[in-house]
Order: structure tokens, then C-alpha cells, then sequence
């Protein structure tokens, strides 16, 4: 009979264990899920006198200011224009800039939770290769014209181009419920690039909406990678705690950056526009900064948390982007606009309430 005890209490002991998946990338969480990293676990035991609440509160309060003020940022950026008439098109700077301060965090982060040995770099290199140029699509998008609205809807469509290439090279089959999600979140937001009003700020240019499409094919392809990036960690044997994600992944970010920022002649000028413009220079250190914040605070939520949260998180987050630059940036929106946000927020709400009923099912 004791020994039959000590078997059900090392049974409840596992149920009761808090997940401690590290970050809010898919490959992060999904490469933690097999066992406690130790940043998780380190981050978890400094908090462990915090009530659930109070943790909640932190981290999804961290990931709601630095991420919405990130995007209001962002959105500043390139529409900020100098008294000469000329705006901010260097991208690919904006870029090295942000990457730079993540990989500053991420080695602050890795230094004190201990490095992970036998790394395979070169899966690295290529995710992070694809990371950033997606992410440059979506600043180029923005730099030419696209609205940051409609930039952002389209986005949260993502999962298109991953449905896409699994249907294409996969032979993968989705349900009805997962075509309609998609579906709403495209038509929505191509409503919402149709139905803004006359002087309701600068119309989305065919330019944009090219680079915001190259964007989200890139985060097909950068699905793609980081599910190869799993598969080598397992190969070699590792398994790369939260910052060292962090550090790797933004430093072959940054060296990718650089290199074509270099080879466009980005440089030179980009940091002229900033010092002839010290006000948007401000801006750019305070977005880089919200950003490697921000995926602090997403370690912090997911080593406290089930995926899950932060998954409502950052979903809801993007909503309230959206939302806070048609009130704030002097969107102008026609109603036939206001159907195509809500027409697209049913999209990206049904794909949320998915993922929770999934989790829900006995596995």
C-alpha cells in the first residue's frame, strides 16, 4: 500500500507541475514542452511567491505596453515627415537597430541563466535570416504607403502561406473552419484597405501591399525553418534555453541586416535622416528597446504559463494595435472599413477560440 501511495503522489506531483515551455515562438515552445528549461525554471522560482494573478498581470501587462507602444512607434516612424518633405525609408537599418538590442538582452539573459553548448549555428543563421527580412517586408510595406491597420490584419493572416505550402508540397488537408478563418482575415482586411475615407491618411499602394505579401509568404518559409532548427537541436542532443533563442536568433538577424543594409546604401543615409532628425532617432532607440523588452516579458508569461495565455495575448494585443492607431494616428474609416475590422477580428478570434478548444481535448 505504500508503495501504491507513493506512485499516486508522484502522479499528481506531474499533473500539478506548472508548464514551463519557454518562448512565445512555436519552435521555442514546442522545443521546451518536453522538460523545464533552466531559465524557465529560474525565472519561475523568482516569482514563486507571486500569486497567479499578480504573475498574469506582469507579464501580460509587459506584452500589452511594450508591444502596443512598439507599434505606435513603428507606425510613427515612417510616417514621420522632415521639413525638407523626406521620410525614413531605411528599413533594413531599422532592422540592425532592433535586432541589436535584442541580442544585447539576449546575451544579458544568457550570461545569467548559463550558455547552451553544441548549438547548431547554421539552422540559426537561416531562420533568423528569414525572420528578419520578413519583418523588413512588413517596415517596407509600411514605408510605402501601406496603413499600419491594415498592415497589422494582414499579418494576423499569416497562417495563409503555411496552409498554403502544406496543401502544396505537404498534401496536408485543413478543415472548413480553418479556410473560413483565413478567408475572413484576407477579405477583412482587404475591406479595411478599400474603406478608408477621402483625408483619412495615406492610401495603401500596390508597393505595400507587394511587400506586405512578400512578408507573410516569408513567414511560411520561416515556419519551414524553425521546424528544421527543431529537428537539428534533437539531432545534436540539445536543447537551447530561452535566451539563447533569443541571442542566436537575433544575432544571425542582425549580421543579415547589416550586410544588405550595407550593400543598399542604407547607412550613410539613414543615420544622416536621424541626425538631421534627432525626434524620430528617439523614437527608433524607444522601438528597439519595446522590443526586446516585449520578448522578455514573453519568456517571463510562458515560463509561468501555459501557451495558451500567451498565445490570447499577443492575439488580443494585435486587436488593440489596431484599434489604438484608428483612434490615435487619425485612421478615417468609412463603415464598409468598420465591417472589414470586424470581418477580420471574427477571423482572428475564431482561430484563437480554436486553439482553446483544442487544448481543452484530452490528449
Amino acid at each position: 500500500m505504500a508503495s501504491l501511495d507513493k506512485v499516486k503522489q508522484i502522479k499528481i506531483t506531474k499533473k500539478t507541475q506548472p508548464p514551463t515551455a519557454a518562448l512565445g515562438l512555436d519552435t521555442i515552445i514546442k522545443q521546451q514542452r518536453g522538460g523545464s528549461s533552466t531559465a524557465a525554471a529560474t525565472m519561475t522560482q523568482e516569482s514563486a511567491g507571486l500569486p497567479s494573478a499578480v504573475k498574469l498581470l506582469i507579464g501580460a501587462g509587459g506584452i500589452y505596453a511594450a508591444f502596443l507602444y512598439y507599434g505606435s512607434l513603428q507606425e510613427d516612424v515612417f510616417r514621420y515627415t522632415a521639413e525638407d518633405g523626406s521620410q525614413f525609408k531605411q528599413a533594413w537599418l531599422l532592422q540592425v537597430l532592433e535586432a541589436l538590442a535584442n541580442v544585447v538582452i539576449g546575451f544579458i539573459g544568457m550570461q545569467l541563466t548559463g550558455p547552451t553548448k553544441g548549438i547548431p549555428k547554421q539552422a540559426f543563421a537561416i531562420s533568423g535570416a528569414s525572420q528578419v527580412t520578413a519583418k523588413a517586408c512588413t517596415s517596407l510595406a509600411l514605408a510605402n504607403g501601406l496603413s499600419f491597420p491594415v498592415a497589422t490584419l494582414a499579418k494576423s493572416g499569416k497562417m495563409a502561406p503555411v496552409m498554403l505550402g502544406s496543401l502544396i508540397l505537404g498534401g496536408a488537408s485543413y478543415s472548413i473552419r480553418e479556410y473560413l478563418q483565413v478567408a475572413a482575415i484576407i477579405g477583412g482586411t482587404a475591406i479595411v484597405s478599400m474603406g478608408k475615407k477621402k483625408g483619412g491618411g495615406s492610401s495603401s499602394s500596390m508597393m505595400g501591399v507587394a511587400y506586405i505579401v512578400m512578408s507573410l509568404v516569408l513567414d511560411g518559409v520561416t515556419a519551414g525553418f524553425q521546424k528544421r532548427l527543431k529537428e537539428e537541436t534533437k539531432k545534436a542532443g540539445v536543447k537551447p534555453k530561452p535566451y539563447d533563442f533569443m541571442f542566436w536568433t537575433n544575432w544571425y538577424m542582425c549580421v543579415t541586416a547589416v550586410v544588405i543594409s550595407v550593400a543598399l546604401n542604407e547607412v550613410k543615409p539613414g543615420l544622416a535622416f536621424c541626425t538631421a532628425n534627432p525626434e524620430i532617432f528617439e523614437k527608433i532607440i524607444k522601438f528597439a528597446l519595446c522590443s526586446a523588452v516585449g520578448q522578455s516579458f514573453i519568456f517571463y508569461t510562458i515560463a509561468n504559463f501555459d501557451p495558451l495565455v500567451l498565445s490570447t495575448v499577443t492575439t488580443t494585443r494585435k486587436i488593440f494595435s489596431v484599434m489604438l492607431s484608428i483612434f490615435l494616428k487619425g485612421h478615417s474609416l468609412s463603415l464598409t472599413g468598420w465591417s472589414g475590422i470586424a470581418l477580420a477580428c471574427s477571423g482572428i478570434f475564431s482561430e484563437l477560440l480554436a486553439k482553446m478548444g483544442g487544448h481543452a481535448k484530452p490528449h
